[in-house]
């Protein structure tokens, strides 16, 4: 009997796909939860041209300060 996913954490789903890796209704269940959870992910185009390339550059960088920063600290 498959427990029940929809009662467990992400953390306990994760564990779960982990150990169980051809269990496909338990990863459908956790990509699921995971996008509900991503309402406040910043969400950029593909870099396919110029200007997407040269944004895409710049939030990385960005992040990469960022975490430098946060390293420092």
């Amino acid at each position: 009997m498959k427990p029940d996913f929809d009662r467990m954490s992400v953390a306990e789903l994760r564990a779960y796909l982990l150990a169980h890796r051809n269990d496909n209704e338990a990863f459908y269940k956790l990509a699921d939860r995971l996008e509900a959870g991503s309402d406040h992910t910043v969400r950029y185009p593909a870099p396919d041209s110029p200007e997407t390339i040269a944004l895409m550059e710049a939030v990385i960088q960005e992040q990469v300060q960022r975490l430098e920063e946060k390293r420092q600290d």
